[in-house]
């Protein structure tokens, strides 16, 4: 395929935008899209965004390619996967409203269609792509719609887990191509963890596509590193210790870093260390242990994905399939703050096990999303902003270099259709599909602009944002006051300009409501009406009887 700079793109503005197709010759063969989603990490957590954990697979990845600096995701997981997929807003895809307890209710997907949406898998078979799907689905309980949307699949319905022996909500309940098998079924490796079980299957699944002579698709959905954190031990002895730095010099470190990088403008504030985190100077040695503790399974959590990308990358190049596969790496929301500023240890089990639950906490949540204000669950930066790699040595002439042009999780699915040639089409099943709220970013990859033709909206949990161009307003819960930022000046969101700037305030205020309207985000459920402090309701529900505490002889 020739370098992204001599194809030709053409971009038509509407609401519904034509993906430009870089159809194969005769002599060439279609791209291969693996398209690989973490799952809680935050936004400065790989080594090329800030990281101090070793990430040198994901790092070369990026180096050979291009990386985003300012890809969205939607703020939680299941809203992200539903975009992800669909190209739709989450609430168009029907997991916008959504719970954490799982039940016969559970807004997902429901069937093969909800009337008016399809997935990239679907999109990709007619134009010859083999399509499979490994890990984390937690869009439906009912194993049917990923065996129908995807030609092999090996995923858990929900939740993040790790080891066959969970038990309780980490518990896995895996689905084997539609059929539910149990966590020692004999199609499964022994004593399995799954960071490493997508990536195996993923190559299975990849070996049926050779076999078959086509092009393929994988949705490589990775579990880690949500909750509860879960590593080998000796994966986490090897950060023990490197944490009792702290959380304030850590998020310093991270942020030089960023600066030296060219990912963030030294002019930017820091978003500063929430106000019931305590200084790291101010924690007894105890207190210390335990959030070194925490963090050293975060790490190695992190660490186990990178290793699995580097598995991933291995088996493509000794299939001959590596330089024509375009691989998308990102995150589904930023660093989670769930667990409170304390965090949470507990067993039976060694913390880290398979009968442990960690939560990092607020605490870690702060730096893991350096420079940003806020977490997961909030449409403030911290929450929505996660790396975006783009590797495709056939597709992708540039090494290395930074993209500044926003993205958003719904552009993802005109992405893969444009480098496949493949249409979206305007019916499925004899029913008129929506279309798509997305654009393609292959433009960008050659350093061309995305014409949007669009701001970018977001809403979940009532709170909501809008950017658009350098303009965003983002409130925190329904009732607040919008705030306004100007994020080339200002992408740490440190100066509100609202009071300044009223009639931008009230313009883009007005675009937020009719799209509310438009994409089914309003009417508000029942219930629904009041000011919602997420942040007061994160912390797990505490179970009775005794619980494990960390080796810090405390929860501090």
């Amino acid at each position: 395929m020739q370098r992204l700079k001599t194809l030709s793109w053409v971009l038509s503005l509407g609401l519904m935008l034509p993906i430009a197709h870089f159809a194969a010759t005769p002599t060439e063969k279609k791209p291969n899209i693996i398209v690989m989603l973490v799952d809680d990490m935050g936004f400065s957590d790989i080594g090329c965004y800030g990281s101090e954990i070793p990430t040198p697979n994901i790092d070369r990845l990026a180096a050979g390619g291009v990386k985003f600096t300012q890809f969205y995701n939607t703020a939680r997981c299941c809203p992200t996967r539903a975009a992800l997929l669909t190209g739709l807003y989450s609430h168009q895809a029907g997991v916008g409203w959504m719970t954490t307890d799982f039940g016969p209710d559970y807004p997902g997907f429901r069937g093969r269609l909800l009337g008016d949406r399809i997935t990239i898998a679907e999109a990709l078979k007619p134009a010859g792509y083999f399509t499979a799907m490994t890990g984390k689905w937690h869009l439906s309980q009912e194993p049917r719609p990923p065996a129908v949307r995807f030609d092999r699949s090996l995923q858990a319905m929900a939740g993040g887990f790790y080891y066959p022996s969970a038990t309780g909500k980490a518990a896995p309940r895996l689905v084997l191509n539609g059929q539910k098998i149990q966590p020692n079924a004999p199609e499964l490796p022994k004593d399995w963890y799954s960071t490493d079980l997508w990536t195996e299957f993923g190559l299975r699944f990849i070996d049926e596509a050779v076999a078959e002579k086509k092009p393929f698709f994988l949705y490589l959905a990775h579990n880690a590193p949500h909750f509860p954190l879960q590593a080998d031990p000796e994966d986490i002895a090897r950060f023990r210790g490197n944490y009792k730095t702290g959380w304030d010099a850590l998020s310093a470190a991270r942020h030089k870093k960023q600066v030296e990088l060219g990912l963030i403008d030294k002019a930017w504030q820091k978003a500063a260390r929430p106000v019931d985190v305590k200084s790291w100077e101010t924690l007894s040695e105890s207190e210390k242990d335990h959030f070194d503790h925490l963090m050293a399974i975060y790490a190695a959590c992190v660490w186990r994905i990178d290793r699995s990308v580097g598995t991933l990358v291995e088996g493509l190049k000794k299939r001959g399939l590596f330089d024509n596969t375009l691989i998308l790496f990102m995150s589904d929301n930023g660093g989670n703050a769930e667990g409170g500023p304390q965090g949470t240890a507990r067993g039976p089990g060694a913390l880290g096990s398979a009968n442990s639950t960690v939560f990092c906490g607020e605490s870690w949540a702060w730096m893991q999303n350096t420079p940003f204000r806020k977490f997961k669950h909030y449409n403030h930066e911290g929450g929505i902003a996660t790396p975006l790699i783009a590797h495709w040595p056939k597709g992708i002439e540039a090494s290395g270099e930074w993209r500044q042009e926003p993205g958003h999780l719904i552009d993802i699915m005109p992405t893969c259709l444009d480098v496949a040639g493949a249409k979206y089409p305007a019916e499925w099943a004899g029913k008129p599909l929506l279309p798509l709220e997305g654009t393609s970013l292959v433009p960008a990859f050659a350093g061309k602009p995305i014409q949007r033709a669009q701001p970018v909206f977001w809403e979940h949990e009532v709170n909501a944002a809008v950017r658009e161009g350098d303009w965003k307003i983002a409130r925190l819960g329904y009732g607040a006051d919008w705030e306004l930022y100007n994020l080339k000046a200002d992408r740490t969101e440190q100066h509100d300009l609202a009071k300044s700037h009223p009639g931008k305030v009230k313009l883009l205020a007005a675009k937020w409501d009719a799209w509310a309207e438009r994409a089914n985000v309003k009417p508000w459920p029942e219930g629904i009406g009041y000011p919602r402090k997420p942040e007061k309701q994160l912390a797990p529900k505490k179970k009775k009887g005794p619980a494990r505490k960390s080796s810090a002889a405390s929860n501090p």
